[in-house]
């Protein structure tokens, strides 16, 4: 039976840099909402791209200094059950500066076939993890 153990927050930023997908879960009319998205991280800050229309877009941009999200990943093999999980809560700020933009636009392609012309950051406040070992 695997035995779950703390990861620090190090380590756990080491593991979600090392996936490529994750979930980023947010406040939308009051109910929290979901998106499974692809993700860099860089320099300890999660970045995920979007569209100007997608609801996460519109949630970060009328917040100061962002708005409050949590971000997912994990890596489970689902015949062992070992792997981990890391959750990430912080704040979520439209990236608008265009030399940035334009960075996270080469170095982050989108998985789905959609125009997305926005960057999110994901600045973590508390990072919490843990590995699953048998």
């Amino acid at each position: 039976m695997p035995m779950p153990l703390p990861l620090d927050g190090t380590e756990a930023l080491r593991l979600l840099a090392g996936v490529p997908m994750g979930r980023v879960v947010f406040t939308r009319h009051a109910l929290p909402a979901i998106r499974p998205v692809n993700h860099i991280v860089d320099d300890g800050d999660i970045v995920i791209r979007t569209h100007a229309d997608a609801a996460l877009a519109a949630h970060t941009r009328q917040a100061d200094p962002g708005a409050v999200v949590a971000y997912e990943a994990d890596a489970i093999d689902p015949v062992t059950h070992l792997g981990w999980s890391v959750v990430v809560t912080g704040y979520a700020s439209l990236i608008t500066e265009p030399h940035a933009l334009a960075r996270y636009e080469r170095l982050l392609r989108p998985w789905v076939d959609h125009a997305m012309d926005r960057a999110v950051r994901i600045r973590p406040g508390l990072i919490t993890g843990f590995r699953l070992t048998g």
